[in-house]
């Protein structure tokens, strides 16, 4: 019987263990994709407990709370953190076979040096030992990122940002590349017409236009995709229900618009019109810059109404959603290549009956001009944990080209997320092992040994083109 979380968790064979061990585990971390608080690296935060420092916004942790039994007041309420850490100590048990019974304990082996197992029993000292290092100057925000040997982060922002803390970032000289992530998804909501009204006079504040129509509302957002890519942006994001399989004239779309601010009901064949041209305007800027696209899909969210007025967004009352996704993308991105307008596209599925939906659609669009212009992205959210992540290997092993996979991301807003890489290479590399053992693939190392570096970093240096410090 193997010891829990050895130095060969989740590799089963010798193969397996040489390609982590000689291959993937020295490789830096490229984290293209995060919601990291931007603020906290530049203000460098020093952190005061571990209950802050996991539980602050973790919405998958408070799910698992939830489940367990656990009152909210100590998920998302004003309770003192070491009540919120007991609860948490409570909930680890019941969350075997869950990922993140094993996130937790490789975030406290790999960060800590803790190796005892989280329960009741074990939170007091475990909660004493940890907070003591984060109040260190050792364990700032920053000195987090250069434990895990990360070299580039690119977070989540709106168009409306004035990016003054990336530019701050920059001018410390700070060896980690952080860099902006364009998300302009609320100028194109319009399931809520006030919320958008609002966000609205936000974009005329940060672009300086008076907008008027859809040309002014996409000439605002061309203003902030420019000043983005001024401070070093290279990646867009646009995380939406479905792409919707429509078009509309630019009568059509003022028309919207005047509806939308004047408070009117905006039908969802409306809504559909206005996110579908909006979408084909933004692939348009993010090829003109260089860009690389990326496409969050198949989720229902904020589904609880009742806690939703009252926590907010990304409190952990969303789903896998079963949206249809097929004609939309197709006509996207057909209507972008025809002109040669496509970017370099990521897509990312929440539902798993998605995976040769989109595994299948990257290879539409390949050009040549790059090796894996189109991407299927890592297991999104329900899907980065074991079951999710082999799923997605084997369909883009089976319908693409496994070896030029760009790799893994946290998608996480904390600093103690990284571990989520090693888990994946892990993966990868049991995965590709038991096939060596099988006799599947060859047991060529001089073949395996590079395609596993350049899943884990080389493929996203590349495909991105980013230099780095």
């Amino acid at each position: 019987m193997k010891k829990f979380m050895d130095a060969d968790f989740l590799l089963e064979t010798g193969t397996a263990q040489r390609l982590y061990h000689d291959h993937a585990a020295k490789m830096p971390i490229y984290d293209y994709h995060c919601h990291l608080p931007v603020r906290e690296i530049a203000d460098d935060k020093r952190y005061d407990n571990l209950g802050e420092m996991w539980l602050g916004g973790d919405h998958y942790k408070w799910r698992a709370m939830r489940t367990n039994g656990v009152h909210e007041e100590y998920c998302t309420g004003n309770t003192p953190w070491r009540e919120k850490f007991q609860k948490w100590a409570e909930t680890v048990p019941q969350t075997v076979r869950n990922p993140l019974y094993h996130w937790t304990h490789l975030e406290l082996q790999r960060y800590f040096g803790v190796v005892s197992l989280l329960c009741p029993s074990t939170a007091d000292e475990i909660y004493s030992t940890c907070s003591a290092q984060l109040r260190s100057p050792e364990f700032s925000a920053r000195n987090l990122m250069r434990k895990m040997n990360v070299k580039l982060v690119c977070t989540t922002d709106d168009p409306a940002d004035s990016l003054e803390c990336h530019q701050q970032i920059a001018a410390d000289g700070f060896e980690i590349k952080v860099l902006p992530t364009f998300r302009p998804d609320k100028a194109m909501n319009l399931s809520d017409s006030n919320l958008w009204k609002k966000y609205i006079q936000t974009l005329e504040n940060a672009s300086g236009i008076r907008i008027n129509g859809f040309t002014s509302l996409i000439e605002a957002v061309e203003l902030r995709h420019a000043f983005f890519h001024s401070v070093g942006c290279r990646l867009s994001d646009h995380g939406v229900s479905y792409v919707p399989a429509a078009d509309a004239s630019c009568t059509e779309l003022d028309a919207i618009f005047k509806k939308a601010m004047t408070g009117g009901p905006v039908s969802l064949e409306e809504r559909e019109k206005f996110e579908a041209v909006f979408l084909y305007e933004a692939g348009r800027m993010n090829h003109s810059r260089g860009w690389a696209q990326q496409f969050h899909v198949g989720v229902f969210r904020n589904t609880n109404s009742r806690l939703f007025a009252k926590l907010g967004p990304d409190t952990g009352f969303d789903s896998i959603a079963d949206y249809r996704h097929g004609s939309g993308f197709v006509r996207l991105f057909d209507r972008l290549d025809h002109t040669n307008q496509l970017a370099k596209t990521i897509l990312y599925n929440s539902n798993p009956c998605d995976n040769e939906l989109l595994a299948t659609m990257t290879g539409n669009y390949q050009d040549g001009s790059c090796p894996g212009k189109i991407q299927f992205g890592s297991g999104w959210w329900f899907l980065d944990q074991k079951d999710g992540i082999q799923k997605q290997l084997n369909t883009l092993s089976s319908l693409g080209l496994l070896s030029r996979f760009i790799g893994m991301l946290t998608d996480s807003r904390s600093f103690l997320s990284y571990p989520r890489h090693e888990y994946f290479r892990r993966i990868l590399c049991n995965l590709i092992g038991a096939d060596v053992e099988n006799g599947e693939i060859p047991n060529d190392m001089d073949l395996l040994g590079p395609m596993v570096e350049n899943i884990c970093f080389n493929n996203a240096k590349s495909y991105f083109g980013i230099e780095l410090h």
